[in-house]
């Protein structure tokens, strides 16, 4: 038997998130069984302009903990400008919240 009582049985945390981190706008679709899709982000670029971004490509998703917090995380390419961009979105639940991390 293992030591503890299991009381703090609410999963491995994934510690902090790497990378540069940029809060976003994003639509996304809540499909019938509860999964997100996102559609479309906006995020402000550094000449304070707002980007808006349609071409996502979703390669995976993973659901994890972070600082105790349930996310989404999403490995996904972005086209900006016509450049793909690997990148990481995270959808913090409790939040309500999206950001994107670039790698």
């Amino acid at each position: 038997m293992a030591f503890g009582i299991g009381t703090n049985s609410s999963g491995a945390d994934a510690g902090k998130v790497r990378g540069t981190q940029k809060k976003i706008g994003c639509q996304c679709w809540f499909t019938s069984t509860g999964r997100v899709m996102p559609l479309m982000l906006k995020i402000q670029d550094e000449n304070g302009e707002i980007q808006t971004i349609r071409e996502i490509t979703v390669h995976s998703q993973e659901k994890k903990r972070y600082a105790g917090f349930p996310a989404i995380e999403y490995d996904c390419t972005l086209v900006l400008h016509g450049q793909s961009i690997r990148v990481w979105l995270i959808y913090y639940q409790s939040e309500n919240r999206w950001v994107i991390n670039f790698r």
